[in-house]
């Protein structure tokens, strides 16, 4: 029985809240339909990930990255927009294709994109969860670059958490305390998504000590901050160093849900540090969510490689494949969860032009 049932008064029993009126309750605003970018690039992230999960477990992670790679780029061309990559492969001698700087398609409107064809490339090379395909796009000049510095100190949060109540000046239990606050539980509830790595032995040290509970990851940090966000995923902050590049990426994404990050741009060496600073970045500054993505001209998409948390992933069968992706647009606030049924052979991914 899929339809939602009714009860006699005006008391809903638990678990559901009180029925609106449906003459007073307001829906959707549809006086003005606009494009919505991300349903079509929603069959780019589903091409590289049906490319790269042909890769699931067989131990070849610079094979699975290139396929996903090489089948975004090609989807890429098919989508009716003007870009310029500034997050994707590396710098243009270090990649043929996505490199940043890339300029893709001929329309009128120029956009800023972020691209990672295959983010958790050691998960999906070893076959464990996580692994996703993601692209995020923006009116130009509103994606953070990232420059020469690769990675960042990062705190994400759900919309549900105030975002002048967290800081990356604050001490870590004072963020957790934060959190608990806004989620109405006790400290010792709220789970921390971690980066498994030995540079965060202190930030471990100091979240158990604070008493909240943690959940590792081996790879994979943009599907973990929007995690955060996503209702029932058990996740409630993301802290920690990672990817520069996966920092924006995610931001677009957290931006298009309510929810917050923040970054510190964090130098892994000397060299880097001076590059930066002979850019003009600023190494001290806490970079808001508006920094990292600025103004709500902001589309969002991935798709599954291999099952995770977030999103299931890609599964083969006889004459063709499924996938499940993540559409989004900031403008709209509009969060969609797609099942997708491919068939090799007719138009589609495996034939954009057709």
């Amino acid at each position: 029985h899929l339809c939602r049932p009714t009860w006699g008064g005006s008391v809903a029993p638990p678990g559901w809240a009180p029925v609106a009126d449906p003459i007073k309750e307001p829906g959707p605003d549809y006086s003005t339909v606009q494009r919505n970018l991300a349903l079509e690039l929603v069959r780019v992230t589903e091409a590289a990930a049906l490319s790269a999960g042909r890769w699931l477990g067989k131990g070849d992670k610079n094979a699975a990255d290139q396929a996903a790679v090489d089948m975004m780029r090609k989807v890429l061309n098919s989508v009716p927009m003007t870009g310029v990559v500034v997050i994707g492969e590396g710098a243009k001698d270090e990649a043929p294709m996505l490199y940043c700087g890339e300029r893709i398609g001929e329309g009128t409107t120029e956009m800023d994109i972020a691209v990672d064809p295959l983010d958790g490339t050691t998960l999906c090379a070893t076959g464990r969860s996580g692994a996703i395909a993601v692209i995020a796009v923006a009116k130009r000049g509103s994606l953070f670059d990232p420059g020469p510095v690769m990675y960042m100190e990062k705190i994400a949060v759900g919309p549900n958490v105030p975002a002048k109540s967290i800081s990356l000046d604050f001490p870590v239990e004072k963020n957790l305390q934060a959190v608990a606050k806004a989620l109405g539980k006790p400290i010792g509830d709220v789970t921390v998504l971690v980066l498994d790595r030995p540079r965060h032995a202190e930030l471990v040290k100091e979240i158990r000590e604070a008493g909240s509970r943690i959940r590792f990851i081996s790879d994979g940090d943009v599907a973990g901050a929007i995690e955060t966000a996503k209702a029932g995923a058990g996740v409630d902050i993301m802290m920690g160093i990672g990817g520069t590049p996966e920092g924006v990426i995610a931001a677009a994404a957290l931006k298009c849900m309510g929810g917050t990050l923040l970054g510190r741009l964090y130098p892994r060496n000397e060299e880097e540090r001076t590059q930066a600073l002979a850019k003009g970045y600023d190494l001290k500054k806490v970079l808001t969510i508006e920094d990292l993505a600025k103004g709500d001209d902001i589309f969002f998409a991935a798709t599954g490689i291999s099952d995770g948390d977030l999103l299931r992933g890609v599964r083969y069968y006889s004459g063709g494949a499924s996938s499940n992706s993540m559409v989004m647009r900031c403008q709209s606030g509009t969060v969609r969860f797609i099942e997708t049924f491919h068939k090799w052979g007719r138009p589609g991914v495996t034939k954009p032009n057709a």
